[in-house]
């Protein structure tokens, strides 16, 4: 299943959880801090922008920002927000679309770059990134930890959250470091649905090797964008790579 086929319009229908979830001021605001302090006084490329969930409360901190998108429902959703003049979009994929311009930062947030299903188009990921920035700059990635740890002997598949209405299911190759997430949702008076989301995993010390074969070194890594410590146990990572001044 290609990511375009995903993130069609049901997807984006359902992707702003306003005040909710990833949109909620104490998972919104810390990023955005996060980001306006590393941009300085330049600006950003957002690989992946989506509905401009970060994008848009970015710029209005100030910071000019610029998007990739694959997905155009993803971009007609923007579109209901913001136009082009402030949040401009290049509709394409994250690891070979290019962008006029230079900038301080590059950012992917919310294990975006999981959505390549290959190491191959994981490495160009962040060689398209380093092709965007100006020397010193930055590429932040966020990025969950896989949960191997978690899965029961001899099963393929874990249970990573049950909420009223909804139950999350991964089902792992570890072969392939592939995992595909299942969303199951029975909301309320409506039929219930079934989504799935098709990942290839991570390991932080992987990432790393793919920043230093685009040029890039890591400067930090912390458990989430309020800079708290990143330990064996953390269940996420903020990742913050640098090219040479």
């Amino acid at each position: 299943m290609q990511l375009d086929e995903i993130w069609d319009e049901t997807a984006a229908e359902r992707y702003d959880t306003p005040g909710e979830g990833m949109f909620s001021p104490e998972v919104l605001g810390p990023t955005v801090d996060f980001l306006a302090e590393l941009a300085v006084a330049g600006a950003a490329l957002e690989l992946a922008v989506g509905t401009g969930r970060v994008a848009i409360p970015l710029v209005e901190r100030g910071v000019p920002v610029t998007g990739v998108e694959l997905s155009q429902p993803m971009v007609a959703r923007l579109r209901e927000k913001v136009g082009a003049e402030t949040v401009p979009v290049v509709v394409g994929d994250m690891a070979t679309t290019r962008v006029d311009g230079g900038f301080a930062l590059v950012y992917l947030v919310y294990n975006t770059i999981s959505n390549l299903l290959t190491q191959d188009a994981q490495v160009e990921c962040f060689r398209n990134a380093a092709r965007h920035l100006s020397p010193g700059g930055r590429f932040v990635v966020e990025l969950w930890v896989p949960q191997l740890r978690q899965l029961p002997p001899g099963s393929p598949a874990t249970v990573f959250a049950t909420e009223p209405g909804y139950v999350g299911l991964d089902a792992y190759d570890v072969l392939h470091q592939q995992v595909v997430s299942h969303h199951f949702r029975f909301d309320a008076g409506r039929e219930a649905t079934h989504a799935i989301s098709p990942h290839r995993y991570i390991w932080p010390s992987e990432l790393d090797l793919m920043g230093r074969l685009a040029g890039f070194t890591l400067e930090a890594r912390y458990a989430g964008w309020d800079r708290s410590a990143f330990t064996a146990d953390s269940r996420s990572h903020v990742s913050v790579y640098r090219l040479p001044a």
